[in-house]
């Protein structure tokens, strides 16, 4: 099979096994290149060129004549079906489209469907302003496998900065824990990660975090100390390892 394919939906959930009713363990982004493992009736099975990622999508919405050009640099970006028609379907933080053509202030990247250019940054540039993309996700819904306005989850929080810099992170925090790089000190600092057994959260500061927090069912700012300390009261987990952003 051929190894380069590129996803053309808003994004999907990947799923664990071929059901719809399987545990969602991830989601894939528009524009995302993956390889196709194996098929099975109306199901691929593929493996994200990002960060190897392996499960479960629908058959369809993927092609292989793909240069991506552009990536979204909002929340959530508005598709319109020619230039002054917006529609109610977006592309989500961190979506690759292909340029077809352009004009003054949009981009055309599939056949009557154009994106606002202040919406986009070239596929190549980099953002260093890691807590400029974490605070556009303040008071999205915590979603389990979830990496999009729709809803995300604490390690899809961190990946996302990676992924929107092009640069390796694993997905799931258990693998994020083993590849991030212990830092030796008491005390925190911003750019900091703290790791919990399935959590992780990431300091903006000495004395406050961000994370996609499960019980709280949303992305929230809250205070370092509290939250551990809250942590290790609700569900009896104490911080494994303190990492530091590194871009």
């Amino acid at each position: 099979m051929k190894s380069n394919f590129y996803f053309t939906k808003q994004f999907s959930n990947i799923y664990k096994k071929t059901s719809n009713k399987s545990e969602v363990t991830s989601q894939i982004l528009y524009g995302e290149k993956f390889r196709i493992l194996s098929k099975n009736k109306d199901w691929i099975k593929i493996k994200t060129s990002f960060d190897n990622y392996v499960g479960y999508i629908k058959d369809k919405n993927y092609v292989t004549d793909f240069s991506p050009s552009h990536k979204v640099q909002v929340f959530k970006a508005n598709i319109f079906n020619g230039k002054n028609k917006k529609t109610k379907n977006f592309l989500t933080f961190g979506s690759i489209i292909s340029k077809i053509r352009e004009d003054k202030n949009f981009i055309e990247f599939e056949k009557n469907k154009w994106i606002r250019k202040k919406d986009i940054k070239n596929v190549h540039y980099k953002e260093k302003n890691y807590l400029k993309i974490f605070k556009l996700f303040l008071k999205t819904k915590y979603v389990w496998g979830g990496k999009t306005f729709n809803g995300i989850d604490c390690s899809a929080l961190l990946q996302l900065f990676y992924y929107y810099n092009q640069k390796f992170y694993p997905r799931d925090t258990k693998d994020q824990v083993k590849y991030s790089k212990k830092v030796n000190r008491t005390f925190f600092k911003k750019g900091d990660i703290i790791f919990w057994k399935g959590h992780v959260a990431i300091c903006i500061n000495s004395k406050q975090l961000i994370h996609a927090y499960g019980p709280e069912k949303r992305v929230l700012i809250m205070p370092i100390i509290k939250t551990i300390k809250r942590i290790e009261k609700t569900a009896k987990l104490k911080v494994i390892k303190i990492s530091s952003i590194k871009y």
